[in-house]
Protein backbone atom coordinates (compact mmCIF):
# COMPACT_ATOMS: atom_id res chain seq x y z
CA UNK A 1 0.00 0.00 0.00
CA UNK A 2 1.53 3.36 -1.01
CA UNK A 3 2.12 6.16 1.48
CA UNK A 4 -0.91 8.30 0.55
CA UNK A 5 -3.31 5.35 0.52
CA UNK A 6 -2.04 4.05 3.87
CA UNK A 7 -2.28 7.53 5.41
CA UNK A 8 -5.85 7.93 4.12
CA UNK A 9 -6.84 4.53 5.52
CA UNK A 10 -5.49 5.42 8.98
CA UNK A 11 -7.22 8.81 9.09
CA UNK A 12 -10.52 7.50 7.69
CA UNK A 13 -10.70 4.64 10.20
CA UNK A 14 -10.08 7.03 13.09
CA UNK A 15 -12.64 9.55 11.86
CA UNK A 16 -15.25 6.87 11.18
CA UNK A 17 -15.02 5.78 14.82
CA UNK A 18 -15.29 9.40 15.97
CA UNK A 19 -18.38 10.00 13.83
CA UNK A 20 -20.09 6.87 15.11
CA UNK A 21 -19.45 7.90 18.70
CA UNK A 22 -20.67 11.43 18.03
CA UNK A 23 -23.90 10.25 16.39
CA UNK A 24 -24.54 7.74 19.14
CA UNK A 25 -24.43 10.50 21.75
CA UNK A 26 -25.70 13.49 19.78
CA UNK A 27 -27.63 12.03 16.84
CA UNK A 28 -30.91 13.62 17.94
CA UNK A 29 -29.45 17.11 18.31
CA UNK A 30 -31.42 19.64 16.24
CA UNK A 31 -29.09 21.36 13.75
CA UNK A 32 -31.48 23.89 12.24
CA UNK A 33 -34.92 24.59 10.83
CA UNK A 34 -35.99 24.49 7.21
CA UNK A 35 -38.07 27.33 5.78
CA UNK A 36 -40.78 26.75 3.22
CA UNK A 37 -38.91 29.11 0.89
CA UNK A 38 -35.96 26.70 1.05
CA UNK A 39 -38.18 23.73 0.26
CA UNK A 40 -39.33 25.54 -2.90
CA UNK A 41 -35.98 27.23 -3.51
CA UNK A 42 -33.71 24.40 -4.53
CA UNK A 43 -32.81 23.41 -0.95
CA UNK A 44 -30.60 26.50 -0.77
CA UNK A 45 -28.52 26.53 2.38
CA UNK A 46 -30.08 23.45 3.99
CA UNK A 47 -27.41 21.45 5.82
CA UNK A 48 -28.00 17.87 4.70
CA UNK A 49 -24.63 16.33 3.81
CA UNK A 50 -21.12 15.79 5.11
CA UNK A 51 -18.40 16.67 2.60
CA UNK A 52 -14.90 16.54 4.05
CA UNK A 53 -12.56 18.15 1.53
CA UNK A 54 -13.53 21.84 1.55
CA UNK A 55 -15.96 24.34 3.02
CA UNK A 56 -17.32 27.58 1.62
CA UNK A 57 -17.78 30.63 3.80
CA UNK A 58 -19.96 33.44 2.48
CA UNK A 59 -17.47 36.12 3.51
CA UNK A 60 -14.10 34.37 3.47
CA UNK A 61 -14.60 32.15 0.43
CA UNK A 62 -13.41 28.61 -0.10
CA UNK A 63 -11.15 26.85 2.36
CA UNK A 64 -9.54 23.54 1.54
CA UNK A 65 -9.16 21.63 4.81
CA UNK A 66 -9.12 25.00 6.58
CA UNK A 67 -6.59 26.68 4.27
CA UNK A 68 -7.46 29.70 2.12
CA UNK A 69 -6.19 30.04 -1.45
CA UNK A 70 -3.56 32.68 -0.50
CA UNK A 71 -2.31 30.34 2.24
CA UNK A 72 -2.13 27.42 -0.16
CA UNK A 73 -0.14 29.48 -2.65
CA UNK A 74 2.48 29.91 0.06
CA UNK A 75 2.38 26.40 1.52
CA UNK A 76 1.83 23.92 -1.31
CA UNK A 77 4.88 22.66 -3.25
CA UNK A 78 5.39 24.27 -6.65
CA UNK A 79 7.74 21.76 -8.27
CA UNK A 80 9.49 23.26 -11.29
CA UNK A 81 7.12 26.24 -11.52
CA UNK A 82 5.85 29.14 -9.45
CA UNK A 83 2.26 28.06 -8.81
CA UNK A 84 0.95 25.33 -6.48
CA UNK A 85 0.88 21.82 -7.90
CA UNK A 86 -2.63 20.30 -8.00
CA UNK A 87 -1.13 17.06 -6.71
CA UNK A 88 -0.41 18.86 -3.46
CA UNK A 89 -3.99 20.04 -3.12
CA UNK A 90 -5.33 16.54 -3.77
CA UNK A 91 -3.04 15.20 -1.05
CA UNK A 92 -4.28 17.88 1.34
CA UNK A 93 -7.95 17.23 0.55
CA UNK A 94 -7.55 13.50 0.98
CA UNK A 95 -5.63 13.37 4.26
CA UNK A 96 -5.71 16.92 5.64
CA UNK A 97 -1.95 17.45 5.54
CA UNK A 98 0.27 19.79 3.52
CA UNK A 99 2.54 17.39 1.59
CA UNK A 100 6.28 17.67 1.16
CA UNK A 101 7.95 18.23 -2.19
CA UNK A 102 8.95 14.55 -2.29
CA UNK A 103 5.41 13.39 -1.53
CA UNK A 104 4.02 15.54 -4.33
CA UNK A 105 6.61 14.26 -6.79
CA UNK A 106 5.75 10.70 -5.82
CA UNK A 107 2.07 11.40 -6.51
CA UNK A 108 2.95 12.88 -9.92
CA UNK A 109 4.78 9.64 -10.76
CA UNK A 110 1.89 7.57 -9.43
CA UNK A 111 -0.60 9.34 -11.67
CA UNK A 112 1.74 9.07 -14.65
CA UNK A 113 1.91 5.30 -14.11
CA UNK A 114 -1.90 5.09 -14.17
CA UNK A 115 -2.53 7.41 -17.12
CA UNK A 116 -3.01 4.88 -19.94
CA UNK A 117 -6.50 5.24 -21.40
CA UNK A 118 -8.21 2.12 -22.82
CA UNK A 119 -8.31 2.13 -26.62
CA UNK A 120 -12.08 1.73 -26.72
CA UNK A 121 -12.46 5.16 -25.09
CA UNK A 122 -10.74 6.82 -28.06
CA UNK A 123 -12.89 4.75 -30.42
CA UNK A 124 -16.02 6.05 -28.69
CA UNK A 125 -14.78 9.61 -29.16
CA UNK A 126 -13.81 9.04 -32.79
CA UNK A 127 -17.31 7.72 -33.52
CA UNK A 128 -18.74 11.18 -32.72
CA UNK A 129 -18.81 14.12 -35.13
CA UNK A 130 -15.77 16.33 -34.50
CA UNK A 131 -18.05 19.31 -33.85
CA UNK A 132 -19.85 17.55 -30.97
CA UNK A 133 -19.70 19.84 -27.94
CA UNK A 134 -16.56 19.00 -25.94
CA UNK A 135 -18.56 18.48 -22.74
CA UNK A 136 -20.66 15.79 -24.44
CA UNK A 137 -17.48 14.08 -25.61
CA UNK A 138 -15.93 14.41 -22.16
CA UNK A 139 -18.99 12.94 -20.47
CA UNK A 140 -19.13 9.98 -22.82
CA UNK A 141 -15.41 9.27 -22.47
CA UNK A 142 -15.66 9.24 -18.67
CA UNK A 143 -18.63 6.85 -18.76
CA UNK A 144 -16.79 4.63 -21.26
CA UNK A 145 -13.89 4.26 -18.82
CA UNK A 146 -16.31 2.67 -16.35
CA UNK A 147 -15.62 -0.67 -18.05
CA UNK A 148 -12.32 -0.62 -16.13
CA UNK A 149 -13.86 0.21 -12.75
CA UNK A 150 -12.12 -1.53 -9.87
CA UNK A 151 -15.12 -0.83 -7.65
CA UNK A 152 -17.63 -2.43 -10.01
CA UNK A 153 -15.43 -5.47 -10.56
CA UNK A 154 -14.77 -6.08 -6.87
CA UNK A 155 -18.40 -5.40 -5.92
CA UNK A 156 -19.50 -8.08 -8.40
CA UNK A 157 -17.08 -10.49 -6.71
CA UNK A 158 -18.67 -9.87 -3.30
CA UNK A 159 -16.43 -7.18 -1.82
CA UNK A 160 -16.87 -6.42 1.88
CA UNK A 161 -18.42 -3.04 2.72
CA UNK A 162 -15.30 -2.23 4.74
CA UNK A 163 -13.32 -2.35 1.48
CA UNK A 164 -15.53 0.05 -0.48
CA UNK A 165 -13.12 2.91 0.21
CA UNK A 166 -10.17 0.91 -1.15
CA UNK A 167 -11.82 0.18 -4.50
CA UNK A 168 -13.09 3.76 -4.70
CA UNK A 169 -9.58 5.05 -4.06
CA UNK A 170 -8.19 2.94 -6.92
CA UNK A 171 -10.85 4.21 -9.33
CA UNK A 172 -10.30 7.78 -8.13
CA UNK A 173 -6.56 7.64 -8.75
CA UNK A 174 -7.01 6.08 -12.19
CA UNK A 175 -9.69 8.57 -13.16
CA UNK A 176 -7.63 11.62 -12.19
CA UNK A 177 -4.57 10.20 -13.94
CA UNK A 178 -6.44 9.65 -17.20
CA UNK A 179 -8.48 12.85 -17.45
CA UNK A 180 -5.76 15.13 -18.95
CA UNK A 181 -5.14 12.57 -21.70
CA UNK A 182 -8.86 12.25 -22.45
CA UNK A 183 -9.48 16.00 -22.36
CA UNK A 184 -6.50 16.87 -24.55
CA UNK A 185 -7.55 14.18 -27.04
CA UNK A 186 -10.97 15.84 -27.29
CA UNK A 187 -9.33 19.26 -27.67
CA UNK A 188 -6.99 18.20 -30.47
CA UNK A 189 -9.66 16.24 -32.39
CA UNK A 190 -12.18 19.07 -32.09
CA UNK A 191 -9.95 22.01 -33.04
CA UNK A 192 -6.74 20.65 -34.60
CA UNK A 193 -7.95 17.94 -37.00
CA UNK A 194 -6.90 15.13 -34.68
CA UNK A 195 -3.25 16.16 -34.58
CA UNK A 196 -2.64 14.59 -31.18
CA UNK A 197 0.33 15.11 -28.89
CA UNK A 198 1.62 12.17 -26.86
CA UNK A 199 1.98 12.53 -23.09
CA UNK A 200 5.30 13.20 -21.37
CA UNK A 201 5.43 11.14 -18.18
CA UNK A 202 8.35 13.19 -16.84
CA UNK A 203 6.13 16.23 -16.37
CA UNK A 204 3.84 16.96 -13.44
CA UNK A 205 0.11 16.40 -13.93
CA UNK A 206 -0.88 19.95 -14.99
CA UNK A 207 2.31 20.52 -17.02
CA UNK A 208 1.67 17.33 -18.97
CA UNK A 209 -1.88 18.49 -19.60
CA UNK A 210 -0.62 21.81 -20.98
CA UNK A 211 1.89 19.90 -23.12
CA UNK A 212 -0.77 17.60 -24.60
CA UNK A 213 -3.04 20.56 -25.31
CA UNK A 214 -0.18 21.97 -27.38
CA UNK A 215 1.05 24.89 -25.26
CA UNK A 216 4.76 25.23 -24.54
CA UNK A 217 4.86 28.61 -22.80
CA UNK A 218 6.11 28.09 -19.23
CA UNK A 219 3.82 30.83 -17.95
CA UNK A 220 0.82 29.06 -19.50
CA UNK A 221 1.96 25.87 -17.78
CA UNK A 222 1.97 27.75 -14.49
CA UNK A 223 -1.49 29.08 -15.30
CA UNK A 224 -2.70 25.49 -15.75
CA UNK A 225 -1.25 24.56 -12.35
CA UNK A 226 -3.06 27.51 -10.76
CA UNK A 227 -6.29 26.87 -12.70
CA UNK A 228 -6.38 23.19 -11.78
CA UNK A 229 -5.79 24.08 -8.13
CA UNK A 230 -8.33 26.84 -7.59
CA UNK A 231 -11.15 25.11 -9.51
CA UNK A 232 -10.67 21.76 -7.76
CA UNK A 233 -13.41 21.97 -5.14
CA UNK A 234 -16.09 24.29 -3.77
CA UNK A 235 -17.63 22.27 -0.94
CA UNK A 236 -20.28 19.64 -1.55
CA UNK A 237 -23.41 21.66 -2.19
CA UNK A 238 -22.57 22.92 -5.68
CA UNK A 239 -24.42 21.12 -8.45
CA UNK A 240 -21.59 19.03 -9.89
CA UNK A 241 -20.11 17.90 -6.57
CA UNK A 242 -23.51 17.07 -5.14
CA UNK A 243 -24.51 15.18 -8.28
CA UNK A 244 -21.43 12.97 -8.00
CA UNK A 245 -22.02 12.51 -4.27
CA UNK A 246 -25.66 11.53 -4.83
CA UNK A 247 -24.92 9.07 -7.63
CA UNK A 248 -22.06 7.50 -5.69
CA UNK A 249 -24.30 7.03 -2.66
CA UNK A 250 -26.09 4.37 -4.72
CA UNK A 251 -22.71 2.60 -5.02
CA UNK A 252 -22.43 3.47 -8.69
CA UNK A 253 -18.72 3.51 -9.47
CA UNK A 254 -16.67 6.77 -9.45
CA UNK A 255 -16.59 6.94 -13.26
CA UNK A 256 -20.38 6.94 -13.59
CA UNK A 257 -20.64 9.27 -10.60
CA UNK A 258 -18.22 11.76 -12.12
CA UNK A 259 -19.86 11.50 -15.56
CA UNK A 260 -23.10 12.58 -13.90
CA UNK A 261 -21.29 15.46 -12.25
CA UNK A 262 -20.01 16.62 -15.62
CA UNK A 263 -23.54 16.59 -17.01
CA UNK A 264 -24.38 19.00 -14.20
CA UNK A 265 -21.27 21.14 -14.75
CA UNK A 266 -22.25 21.61 -18.40
CA UNK A 267 -25.29 23.69 -17.43
CA UNK A 268 -25.21 27.46 -18.07
CA UNK A 269 -25.93 28.19 -14.39
CA UNK A 270 -22.84 26.22 -13.36
CA UNK A 271 -19.60 25.48 -15.22
CA UNK A 272 -20.75 26.64 -18.64
CA UNK A 273 -20.80 30.19 -17.29
CA UNK A 274 -17.07 30.62 -17.93
CA UNK A 275 -17.52 30.61 -21.71
CA UNK A 276 -20.49 32.96 -21.40
CA UNK A 277 -18.29 35.59 -19.71
CA UNK A 278 -15.69 35.81 -22.46
CA UNK A 279 -18.41 35.84 -25.12
CA UNK A 280 -20.04 38.77 -23.29
CA UNK A 281 -16.73 40.67 -23.19
CA UNK A 282 -16.17 40.30 -26.92
CA UNK A 283 -19.77 41.22 -27.68
CA UNK A 284 -19.20 44.38 -25.66
CA UNK A 285 -15.90 45.32 -27.29
CA UNK A 286 -17.31 44.59 -30.76
CA UNK A 287 -20.36 46.71 -30.02
CA UNK A 288 -18.20 49.58 -28.74
CA UNK A 289 -15.77 49.23 -31.62
CA UNK A 290 -12.70 49.05 -29.37
CA UNK A 291 -10.82 46.63 -27.15
CA UNK A 292 -9.73 49.50 -24.99
CA UNK A 293 -13.04 51.01 -23.83
CA UNK A 294 -13.22 53.64 -21.12
CA UNK A 295 -14.81 52.82 -17.78
CA UNK A 296 -17.70 55.09 -18.77
CA UNK A 297 -18.29 53.09 -21.96
CA UNK A 298 -18.17 49.83 -20.02
CA UNK A 299 -20.61 51.17 -17.43
CA UNK A 300 -23.04 52.32 -20.14
CA UNK A 301 -22.93 48.91 -21.86
CA UNK A 302 -23.47 47.12 -18.55
CA UNK A 303 -26.47 49.32 -17.78
CA UNK A 304 -27.94 48.74 -21.24
CA UNK A 305 -27.51 45.00 -20.77
CA UNK A 306 -29.35 45.09 -17.46
CA UNK A 307 -32.07 47.35 -18.86
CA UNK A 308 -32.72 44.79 -21.60
CA UNK A 309 -33.48 42.17 -18.94
CA UNK A 310 -30.20 40.28 -19.23
CA UNK A 311 -27.65 39.47 -16.53
CA UNK A 312 -23.94 40.25 -16.38
CA UNK A 313 -22.22 36.85 -16.62
CA UNK A 314 -19.45 36.23 -14.11
CA UNK A 315 -21.05 38.30 -11.36
CA UNK A 316 -22.95 36.98 -8.36
CA UNK A 317 -22.71 33.70 -6.50
CA UNK A 318 -25.21 31.48 -4.68
CA UNK A 319 -23.21 31.61 -1.45
CA UNK A 320 -20.39 34.15 -1.61
CA UNK A 321 -20.99 37.72 -0.45
CA UNK A 322 -17.49 39.02 -1.25
CA UNK A 323 -15.26 38.89 -4.35
CA UNK A 324 -14.45 35.25 -5.09
CA UNK A 325 -10.93 34.40 -3.84
CA UNK A 326 -10.49 32.37 -7.02
CA UNK A 327 -11.09 35.56 -9.03
CA UNK A 328 -8.52 37.33 -6.88
CA UNK A 329 -5.95 34.57 -7.41
CA UNK A 330 -6.34 34.89 -11.17
CA UNK A 331 -6.13 38.67 -10.95
CA UNK A 332 -2.84 38.39 -9.05
CA UNK A 333 -1.51 36.05 -11.75
CA UNK A 334 -2.55 38.53 -14.44
CA UNK A 335 -0.94 41.43 -12.60
CA UNK A 336 2.33 39.50 -12.49
CA UNK A 337 2.37 38.21 -16.06
CA UNK A 338 0.00 40.02 -18.42
CA UNK A 339 -1.11 43.31 -16.93
CA UNK A 340 -0.92 45.06 -20.32
CA UNK A 341 -3.33 42.67 -22.05
CA UNK A 342 -6.33 44.63 -23.38
CA UNK A 343 -8.95 41.97 -22.55
CA UNK A 344 -7.54 41.52 -19.06
CA UNK A 345 -7.86 45.26 -18.56
CA UNK A 346 -11.50 45.06 -19.67
CA UNK A 347 -12.06 42.43 -16.97
CA UNK A 348 -10.58 44.81 -14.42
CA UNK A 349 -12.75 47.69 -15.64
CA UNK A 350 -15.81 45.46 -15.25
CA UNK A 351 -14.62 44.72 -11.71
CA UNK A 352 -14.63 48.47 -11.00
CA UNK A 353 -17.99 49.35 -12.54
CA UNK A 354 -20.27 46.30 -12.24
CA UNK A 355 -20.52 45.90 -8.43
CA UNK A 356 -21.65 49.50 -7.80
CA UNK A 357 -24.25 49.25 -10.56
CA UNK A 358 -25.62 45.93 -9.30
CA UNK A 359 -25.54 47.18 -5.71
CA UNK A 360 -27.60 50.21 -6.69
CA UNK A 361 -30.42 47.94 -7.88
CA UNK A 362 -31.07 46.87 -4.30
CA UNK A 363 -31.97 43.33 -5.39
CA UNK A 364 -28.59 41.63 -5.77
CA UNK A 365 -27.21 39.85 -2.71
CA UNK A 366 -23.73 39.50 -4.18
CA UNK A 367 -22.60 42.08 -6.77
CA UNK A 368 -19.03 40.75 -6.79
CA UNK A 369 -17.18 38.75 -9.47
CA UNK A 370 -16.97 34.97 -9.27
CA UNK A 371 -14.30 32.63 -10.60
CA UNK A 372 -15.68 32.66 -14.15
CA UNK A 373 -15.28 36.40 -14.64
CA UNK A 374 -11.50 36.23 -15.11
CA UNK A 375 -10.49 32.79 -16.38
CA UNK A 376 -11.45 33.28 -20.04
CA UNK A 377 -9.38 36.44 -20.42
CA UNK A 378 -6.28 34.64 -19.15
CA UNK A 379 -6.78 31.75 -21.55
CA UNK A 380 -7.42 34.03 -24.53
CA UNK A 381 -4.15 35.85 -23.87
CA UNK A 382 -2.30 32.62 -24.67
CA UNK A 383 -4.34 31.99 -27.82
CA UNK A 384 -6.68 29.54 -26.10
CA UNK A 385 -9.85 30.95 -27.62
CA UNK A 386 -11.86 27.74 -28.08
CA UNK A 387 -14.52 28.86 -25.61
CA UNK A 388 -16.62 25.71 -25.79
CA UNK A 389 -13.72 23.78 -24.27
CA UNK A 390 -13.40 25.93 -21.16
CA UNK A 391 -15.84 23.85 -19.14
CA UNK A 392 -13.81 20.72 -19.86
CA UNK A 393 -10.82 22.42 -18.21
CA UNK A 394 -13.07 23.16 -15.25
CA UNK A 395 -14.16 19.52 -15.18
CA UNK A 396 -10.65 18.09 -15.18
CA UNK A 397 -9.86 20.24 -12.16
CA UNK A 398 -13.12 19.55 -10.34
CA UNK A 399 -12.33 15.83 -10.37
CA UNK A 400 -9.67 16.38 -7.70
CA UNK A 401 -12.10 17.49 -5.02
CA UNK A 402 -15.04 15.34 -6.08
CA UNK A 403 -13.29 11.99 -6.10
CA UNK A 404 -11.40 12.77 -2.89
CA UNK A 405 -14.80 13.40 -1.29
CA UNK A 406 -16.13 10.11 -2.70
CA UNK A 407 -13.25 8.26 -1.04
CA UNK A 408 -14.28 9.79 2.27
CA UNK A 409 -17.97 9.03 1.73
CA UNK A 410 -17.24 5.34 1.21
CA UNK A 411 -14.67 5.20 4.02
CA UNK A 412 -17.18 6.66 6.48
CA UNK A 413 -19.97 4.40 5.24
CA UNK A 414 -22.16 7.18 3.88
CA UNK A 415 -25.80 6.18 3.28
CA UNK A 416 -27.92 6.27 0.17
CA UNK A 417 -29.18 9.85 -0.20
CA UNK A 418 -32.95 10.01 -0.04
CA UNK A 419 -34.36 13.43 0.90
CA UNK A 420 -38.09 13.76 1.47
CA UNK A 421 -40.06 15.62 -1.18
CA UNK A 422 -43.47 17.27 -0.79
CA UNK A 423 -46.17 18.52 -3.14
CA UNK A 424 -47.52 22.04 -3.47
CA UNK A 425 -50.83 20.73 -2.12
CA UNK A 426 -49.00 19.46 0.98
CA UNK A 427 -47.48 22.94 1.42
CA UNK A 428 -50.93 24.56 1.23
CA UNK A 429 -52.35 22.14 3.81
CA UNK A 430 -49.32 22.66 6.05
CA UNK A 431 -49.77 26.45 6.00
CA UNK A 432 -53.49 26.08 6.67
CA UNK A 433 -52.80 23.85 9.67
CA UNK A 434 -50.41 26.45 11.12
CA UNK A 435 -52.99 29.23 10.69
CA UNK A 436 -55.88 27.38 12.29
Amino acid sequence: MNVLKEKFNEKAAKQKAEVRAMLKEHGNTIVGEVKLSQVFGGARGIKTMVYETSQLDANEGIRFRGYSIPELKKLLPTGDGNEPLPEGLFWLMLVGEIPTEDEVRSLSKEWASRADVPDHVFKVLDSLPADTHPMIQFNMAIAAMSTDSVFSSRYAEGMSKSDYWDATYEDAMNLIARLPRVASYIYRRSYFDGDHIQPDSKLDWAANFAHMLGYKDETFTDLMRLYMTIHADHEGGNASAHTAFLINSTLADPYLSFAGAMGSLAGPLHGLANQEVIKFIFEMTDSLGTRNPTKEQVADFVQQTLDSGKVIPGYGHAVLRQPDPRFTAQKVFAEEHLADDEIVQVVWKLFEVVPPILDSLGKVKNPWPNVDSHSGALLVHYGFDQYSFYTVLFGVSRALGVVAALCWARALGGPLERPKSVTTEWAKEFIASKQS
